[in-house]
């Protein structure tokens, strides 16, 4: 594969990804646009460790400054690589820790951040879409068991701590779905989600826990694609109201703001993939994510002008990996074994209840 290695440009404002295991030429076309800012992965661009850290190596080497690679890596259900890779527990179990004993979940947290973090640094990804802030309600279809707790101050100092973990090892951290996506049972992937309670109920309770990490210099955060028609008949995705005037004015958030998928049901309503992530940006968004449709992402970069300004530039150039692990020296780090340790702990106890 011939291309020219490590062009200087400024990242652009879309995130796309890719179609296997390793890069093809068209892909490395669709990367060098100006307009693409980085990668997410999924699961089918996994087959081994040594594959993955090829790739995202490859990635890397195409520009500079380098190309972002994100991927879902929460624990649970959501966790794009299995592998070779330590199964982090849902983080539901951490809320039922936290009501056992909670300066040990605290602890058990921070590890938990460090050893998801310090496993993707290890093979070249710079960060995870993680923690999820959505409260516990008890009927959502597609938070359930992602959720910490359905108290907001203890989802806000569990996610501190798994934030904190995961800074310590190096890693950006990605606050999600703002201002709450726990109260509805809708599928965002699926179908189109409305809440309607009112903004001082939705203040009181799901956005306090974003506070907590604003106030403790989170990186990113990224809008639920759910609607709120009390405050905005948008999507809080493509809501200049939630965005600017919420997020930014209100929560004085200074990071990132990472939009959902662009090709989710609860998004395509909205116009073309051009038009959606034009909408996104002028909400306010710095990075949006155009997934799993290469025809959409093609009509997304061949249609869509936009410079983004210096100050959202240098938001997603926070996102990059700060710390470095060589993946065959990890089970050497005395971090690792005493967190694998803890994780493991929980993962067998997680078995013999399902086994009861």
């Amino acid at each position: 594969m011939k291309h020219i290695s490590g062009k200087s440009m400024s990242l652009g404002s879309v995130m796309v990804d890719i179609e296997g295991a390793e890069l093809q030429a068209h892909e490395v076309e669709r990367l060098m646009d100006p307009l693409v800012a980085g990668v997410i992965l999924f699961s089918r661009n996994f087959e081994s460790v040594e594959q993955l850290t090829k790739l995202t190596h490859e990635i890397h080497e195409l520009r500079h400054p380098k190309l972002l690679i994100g991927v879902d890596h929460e624990g649970g259900r959501v966790q794009r690589f299995r592998s070779g890779f330590t199964h982090i527990p849902p983080m539901r179990v951490l809320g039922e820790l936290y009501e056992k004993d909670e300066k040990h979940s605290y602890e058990v947290a921070e590890k938990i951040g460090w050893l998801l973090a310090a496993e993707l640094l290890a093979v070249g990804v710079d960060f995870s879409f993680a923690p999820v802030l959505d409260l516990d309600y008890g009927g959502s279809k597609v938070i359930g068991d992602r959720a910490f707790h359905n108290n907001p101050i203890a989802v806000g100092n569990l996610a501190f701590h798994v934030m904190n973990g995961m800074h310590k090892a190096g890693m950006a951290s990605v606050a999600k779905h703002f201002p709450g996506h726990g109260f509805i049972e809708a599928d965002t992937h699926l179908e189109v989600a409305i809440d309607h309670r009112p903004f001082a109920e939705i203040q009181r309770h799901d956005i306090q826990p974003f506070l907590r990490l604003i106030e403790n210099s989170v990186d990113a955060v990224m809008p639920a694609h759910v609607i709120y028609p009390k405050m905005d008949k948008n999507p809080a995705g493509f809501s200049e109201f939630w965005l600017k005037d919420v997020l930014r004015k209100q929560c004085h958030f200074e990071g990132a703001i990472i939009s959902d998928d662009m090709s989710m049901k609860a998004a395509t309503e909205y116009g073309t993939a051009a038009e959606r992530v034009l909408k996104a940006l002028h909400a306010g968004c710095d990075l949006v994510l155009v997934c799993n449709d290469p025809m959409a992402a093609d009509e997304v970069l061949s249609k869509v002008h936009w410079h983004s300004d210096t100050l959202s530039h240098a938001r997603l150039i926070r996102l990059h990996a700060h710390g470095k692990f060589e993946y065959s020296k990890l089970q050497y780090e005395p971090l690792w074994q005493a967190a694998t340790a803890v994780v493991n702990k929980i993962n067998q106890k997680e078995d013999q209840q399902e086994l009861i």
